[in-house]
Order: structure tokens, then sequence, then C-alpha cells
């Protein structure tokens, strides 16, 4: 399987990011599915926040979430023992082979993971596996370049189109919402709903939020030190970005959506 480069890492400004994530705001094209009693594994878990909501709605069903990051397996744990939860365990994994029985779980559950992986439908193909006959696959994920903002600025199109390079140097695609239907039907599902959402950040605390958030991305996380290391900006650039977003989100009439491609597919 491909050797994965992730290419945000996780610098405190990405998991400021992850942990401000909830079922409502980033999966609730998957809610009305969910019932009491379900099996749901939660792939790409990153710090729990998503997982521990899903909890509280399929319990007493088994809950189980993976990454491969033990440090923010870790944050999971601590999340869900903050709680009081105790129908979920976390544990590191692989996405592309999981220490699992065919045919363990009612739901699988992706949030923005497909996005970096350099064989989708090969971690597809594993998570179908997995699933019970009419269990369902839920997926979800950026299209970056449906990303949409105002005011313009020349420096927030140049930190997309480096988003661009970088991912696809990483061998992982930027654009993925998009290709989850696609994707999904060449990993064998035959049964596929696909839907779109967005979040949108456009009121002072939120662009605030946005914007601070990548800022500090663009200078202090992996997205730098990849950048760096394979010659595609200069810290001079980076610095400048970042400036760029602190500007945006001051402005009274910013606004900025996040365009994001959904797939339910049955087993």
């Amino acid at each position: 399987m491909p050797d994965d480069v992730y290419t945000h890492g996780h610098h405190e400004s990405v998991l400021r990011s992850h942990t401000w994530r909830t079922a409502a705001n980033s999966c609730g094209y998957l809610l009305p599915s969910l019932r009491s009693g379900l099996d749901l594994l939660d792939v790409g878990c990153g710090p729990g926040t998503i997982t521990c909501d899903l909890t509280t709605l399929v319990t007493p069903g088994r809950v189980v979430g993976v990454d491969r990051s033990a440090e923010v397996v870790d944050q999971a744990r601590a999340t869900a023992a903050e709680r009081r939860l105790t129908g979920v365990a976390f544990d590191t994994g692989d996405a592309y082979a999981l220490t699992f029985d065919d045919a363990s779980f009612d739901v699988v559950h992706a949030h923005q993971v497909l996005q970096h992986l350099g064989d989708p439908v090969a971690a597809l193909v594993e998570w179908r596996r997995l699933l019970r006959p009419g269990g369902l696959l839920a997926a979800r994920d950026s299209d970056y370049a449906g990303f949409v903002w105002a005011p313009a600025d020349p420096l927030l199109d140049r930190w997309l189109s480096l988003y661009h390079d970088l991912t696809r140097r990483n061998g992982a695609e930027a654009d993925a919402g998009r290709h989850l239907l696609g994707w999904a039907r060449r990993a064998g599902f035959t049964q596929v709903t696909a839907s779109s959402s967005t979040w949108t950040f456009a009121d002072p605390e939120s662009r605030a939020w946005w914007g601070g958030l990548w800022a500090d991305r663009v200078t202090g996380s992996a997205f730098a030190d990849q950048a760096l290391e394979g010659g595609l900006s200069t810290r001079e650039e980076l610095t400048a970005i970042a400036e760029a977003w602190r500007r945006w989100s001051a402005q009274a009439d910013g606004f900025f959506a996040v365009l994001h491609g959904e797939v339910i597919a049955h087993r």
C-alpha cells in the first residue's frame, strides 16, 4: 500500500480544527441513518470529538475509533474519558489493513480521510470488507477547488495553488469531494447516494478562528515543512500568505465557504 504522507501533520493549529468538529457540523448527512444498537467504526478518528458524538447516538452499540497517530489516539481516549463514555474504544490502525474480522460493523465512517490517501479505492475496498450485509459506509471529504472566499487576495489564490501542488507531490487528492461517488463505485459499492455540504465562516468570531488557524498552519505545521523541503515555497512567501489570512479574517465583509462531497454507500 502507499506510504502516505499526511499533508497537515498534527501541529496544534491542525488539532485546533479537528477538535472543533462535531457530528452536527461534520456528518449531518449520516445522522438520519443512525439508531441505537449499531456497531460503528470511525476511521481516521483524530482526537475523537466526532467519534464520541456518534457514540451517544448508537449506544449501546459498539464504537471503535482508529487513527494511525498514537498521539491523537491518546487525545481521543482522553476526550472519551472526559465525557465519561464507556461504549467507545480507540486504537492505532492502518486504513488499508484493519485488524477486524469481515462483517464486524454496521457503519464505517470516515471524515476528511480519503483526501489524504494515495490509494483511496483500496481503502474503501478494505472498509467494505468490514461491513455487515445491509451496512453502510459514510465518507465526507473537502473539495479544495470548490472553496470560495471574498474579498479576493492574490496571496490566498497562491495558498490554494500551493496546497494543490503539495498534495499532488504527496500523492493525495485535494479535490476528493467530487470523486467520492466514483471511488465508492470502483470499490464495489453499487448503491451509493452522493450529497454535498459546506462550512461557512462569515462572522467575526468564525473568521478570526478560521483565518488564524490557517495563518498558523501555513507557517508552523507540516504544511510549511513540506512546502519548504520540497522547494515549493519560501519562508518569506509563507509568512506573506499567513499575513494575508490574518488580513482576510479582519475584513468585515470576509466570507469563506468550504465545500465537501459526501457519500453513503450500502453493502
